[in-house]
């Protein structure tokens, strides 16, 4: 019996590509709510706010679905 190191390297860098995918999700979901408020003394615009955490939704669902099927992988 052997080890089939290729393979193994494949999963041990597929794995790790996964995890930082993730954690930068995950960051820039964090950056994408730490947003300002928008609020200016001008009155004008929202800063862009609506946008920032609209894209900070999809980051967190984009990770929700990676984990989601990492653990599909795992129990099925």
């Amino acid at each position: 019996m052997g080890i089939d190191w290729a393979t193994l390297a494949a999963i041990a860098v597929v794995a790790a590509a996964a995890a930082v995918t993730v954690v930068l999700l995950v960051a820039f979901a964090i950056v994408g709510f730490s947003a300002p408020s928008g609020r200016r003394i001008d009155g004008l615009g929202d800063g862009g706010v609506s946008g920032a955490r609209a894209a900070a939704v999809l980051c967190l669902v984009a990770a929700g679905l990676i984990v989601g099927y990492g653990l599909y992988l795992i129990l099925a």
